[in-house]
């Protein structure tokens, strides 16, 4: 072999190396030992919740037949929303293991954001979110970067959630305009998801217009597409079940859309 083509092909082997080396790590069995525990936890909970509440139910004097109607219902229509949460934790998986893509997006972690801040933090250390430019450092970084912004919600919950609960369920004295005043909670969620949307679209439109790197936009209009059929389908066609899979539905489309343009 010539020596400029090993010399081509060495780089490649290091590289494929030491993605090896750091994802061994980052899917570490202790790593999923205890991350395993905190999941277990967290279930116990969730079934410990689910025999209170029944029992409260029966208490009320509602009929079994209604409840386990209810638990069957809510069990079936979990299913396909956590579909997108699955392909969140392989997307992770590829970059940070799949210990803490499961732990990230099992108890409070929300897909757009955990995604959206691990890039932000790997971008901040001079990297890219790339498995084979990573160290433990950098995932212990990235982590907790994480853990607190995520950690904020469940503060703010704790200490505003009551009051702010009261302040959206306090109805405002009648009056005889003939008007329907609006929450603003309807208000707050639109702009919420406005404004997200925005700072996306923002970020592909920067990245075409500086880095000619059209492939983000592409994705985003393939889901777009996606969404807006799977909604019509559910509003206008009657297809309600749709509702619980646009998500997914649009995640796949748009990475498989995604897939055909690069190659």
């Amino acid at each position: 072999m010539h020596p400029y083509a090993f010399a081509g092909i060495l780089p490649c082997i290091i590289r494929r190396i030491q993605m090896q080396t750091y994802l061994a790590k980052a899917n570490a069995p202790l790593l999923y030992l205890i991350v395993g525990v905190i999941l277990l936890f967290v279930a116990g909970l969730c079934v410990v919740f689910m025999i209170k509440s029944y029992r409260a139910g029966i208490k009320l004097g509602m009929s079994k037949q209604v409840l386990k109607r209810a638990i069957t219902s809510s069990a079936t229509f979990t299913v396909l929303p956590s579909v997108s949460i699955l392909l969140g934790v392989i997307a992770l998986s590829g970059s940070l293991g799949i210990p803490m893509s499961w732990l990230r997006l099992s108890v409070i972690g929300n897909l757009q954001y955990e995604a959206t801040v691990a890039q932000i933090a790997a971008e901040n250390m001079g990297k890219k979110l790339d498995s084979a430019i990573l160290s433990m450092n950098d995932l212990v970084t990235i982590m907790l970067v994480m853990t607190i912004g995520i950690s904020l919600g469940c503060l703010l919950s704790i200490t505003v959630l009551k009051k702010y609960s009261h302040a959206l369920q306090h109805k405002p004295a009648a009056s005889t305009s003939t008007k329907k005043t609006k929450s603003f909670s309807s208000f707050a969620m639109v702009a919420m998801f406005i404004g997200l949307c925005a700072t996306f679209l923002g970020s592909y439109i920067a990245q075409a217009i500086v880095y000619k790197h059209m492939l983000p936009v592409y994705t985003a209009i393939i889901s777009a597409i996606a969404m807006g059929i799977f909604e019509y389908l559910a509003t206008q066609k009657g297809f309600t079940v749709l509702e619980n899979f646009s998500l997914a539905g649009s995640m796949i489309l748009g990475m498989a859309g995604a897939i055909l343009i690069s190659l």
